[in-house]
């Protein structure tokens, strides 16, 4: 009697997933998870990213934004502040608002009271940021928003010498805000004219107080989209106070901050690091991470800044405090960046 071939059934699960299902698969739980069960090739993995070289440490500062903390709906700025120095930060980054302990209603002599605090506690205010630069943009199609734009900033340069810092992040235009659809967006041409002049009539002001000007890339904005576009915009206007606050995760969606880096080489006044997750293959906030889950080549980015030999702050900024504990997110962070600095 012959043997008898019986074709596999179409519901047949017992041999290998085929192309189609492993797909699915890798989209929801991706390759490196599913080659630890043994489901997907690990030839197909990429290399694993290199790490410093042993005993390599980093002679840069660890700091930490205010958005990462419950404030002021949960903590106090004291109690951030002391947060951010038990954790082991050298730094705090503090942020510009319409009211609130860091706005237009503080008085000259409350704001260098704050700055004098965290001294005290033992931390340094690493820079002054702030969220006014979209609704009050630099580069906007409404003249009296323009206008409120120009004071804040120069309220903003008031205050970060009050607070005894030479940083001020910058914003200095915007094409587009993509999550207002009713604002026209401002030709490239005329945007570059008026964040120019902008610029300028900031520079007297920031002269006088000390304080650096430093243009941070925002690829939302439409605005400076390459290292190069940067480094044309901030040469212009052949003055030492205005440099580039560098943001990692602003550019990831389609760039890389280790290879914006040696462009912008010593113009990098400050910095954001900011992690961002490619996974997801949509912007939007939910992209930016705590550190280390992300896609960012951390090893490459620090090894970058010490080739520019970068020695100021790294500022984690981040906009989703954790609902329970929270100082949980603080610490988490201090300890990344011990490693990232090999510190550990």
């Amino acid at each position: 009697m012959s043997p008898r071939f019986e074709e596999p059934r179409d519901d047949d699960r017992s041999g290998p997933l085929d192309r189609r299902e492993l797909l699915k698969y890798t989209a929801c739980f991706g390759t490196a998870f599913l080659a630890a069960q043994g489901l997907s090739a690990r030839a197909d993995e990429p290399q694993t990213s290199p790490t410093a070289p042993a005993g390599k440490r980093y002679d840069m500062k660890k700091s930490i934004n205010l958005w990462a903390f419950p404030y002021p709906q949960a903590m106090s700025l004291t109690e951030c502040i002391q947060l951010a120095h038990r954790a082991g930060f050298d730094g705090v980054e503090l942020n510009y608002a319409l009211e609130g302990d860091l706005s237009p209603e503080t008085s000259e002599r409350e704001l260098a009271s704050i700055g004098r605090r965290a001294r005290d506690i033992g931390i340094q205010i690493s820079g002054v940021c702030s969220f006014l630069y979209w609704p009050y943009s630099l580069t906007g199609n409404d003249p009296a928003r323009r206008a409120k734009g120009l004071e804040l900033a120069k309220s903003m340069i008031a205050a970060a010498a009050a607070l005894q810092t030479e940083n001020l992040l910058v914003v200095p235009g915007a094409v587009t805000i993509p999550w207002l659809d009713d604002v026209e967006p401002v030709p490239n041409d005329l945007c570059y004219q008026r964040a120019r002049e902008a610029v300028g009539q900031l520079i007297p002001h920031a002269e006088a107080a000390g304080v650096y000007l430093n243009m941070e890339n925002i690829f939302a904005n439409g605005f400076l989209f390459s290292p190069q576009e940067m480094v044309q915009f901030v040469d212009s206007f052949e003055n030492d106070r205005v440099k580039v606050h560098f943001d990692t995760g602003n550019i990831m969606e389609y760039q890389f901050p280790e290879h914006w880096i040696p462009i912008l080489g010593r113009r990098i006044q400050n910095i954001h690091f900011k992690e961002y997750n490619r996974r997801g293959h949509e912007f939007n906030l939910e992209a930016f991470r705590p550190l280390l889950d992300g896609t960012t080549h951390w090893p490459a980015v620090m090894a970058a800044l010490d080739a520019i030999d970068y020695r100021g702050y790294l500022t984690f900024e981040y906009f989703h405090p954790y609902q329970h504990f929270p100082e949980a997110l603080v610490y988490q962070t201090s300890d990344a960046l011990d490693r990232m600095l090999g510190a550990k």
